[in-house]
């Protein structure tokens, strides 16, 4: 079950401008409901942070998972690049492609299929970009357990504004995507 909070303050913000320089905000919260961030999961000796959430035991619209096949899964990307961001992953942790049995690999690349049909019946986005970073060479955050991740487009979206300023624009709260995308995942 989600959890709320109401609150009634005033929040003090610190925000990078383009120059590096720190600029305080101050934002004044009055009588709005707002829904709680993913609580922080402790990560087991041996498990890999997305093996956690999966075995976690919580409910999945605390995790936002949103598939959950016999050898994959996927979740919506708690820190998204847009609203409908999803990550297509295997259960058991795995730096990279060649690391999957042919049951993983396959599965893998089927949740993939079934996140796009989920996110197009969603959003109706103009493209899609669908992508993996294995290693770390490549930039990837969480080496050690491969994901794809699955993200509507649309021309003129406001996706540069996570490597112009380090500010992510999402017009939603991750539960409202979490339950488009859930209501309109297709039925394997």
């Amino acid at each position: 079950m989600l959890s709320t909070t109401t609150v009634n303050r005033e929040v003090n913000l610190q925000v990078l401008d383009l120059n590096n320089r720190f600029i305080r905000h101050q934002l004044r919260i009055d009588d709005h409901t707002l829904l709680d961030r993913p609580q922080k999961i402790a990560i087991p000796d041996g498990m890999t942070l997305f093996e956690a959430i999966l075995h976690s035991g919580r409910p999945d619209d605390e995790t936002f998972i949103l598939w959950r096949g016999r050898h994959s899964f996927a979740l919506l990307n708690a820190y998204p690049y847009t609203s409908g961001h999803v990550m297509v992953l295997p259960q058991r942790g795995a730096p990279m492609l060649s690391d999957l049995t042919t049951e993983e690999h396959a599965e893998l690349w089927e949740g993939v299929r079934l996140a796009t049909a989920a996110i197009m019946a969603a959003y109706e986005p103009q493209g899609m970009n669908i992508g993996a970073n294995l290693g770390h060479g490549s930039g990837a955050g969480f080496p050690d357990h491969l994901h794809v991740h699955v993200l509507p487009r649309w021309e003129g979206d406001t996706n540069f504004m996570t490597s112009v300023a380090n500010v992510r624009v999402l017009p939603e709260a991750l539960v409202d995507s979490w339950l488009r995308i859930r209501d309109a995942w297709p039925v394997a």
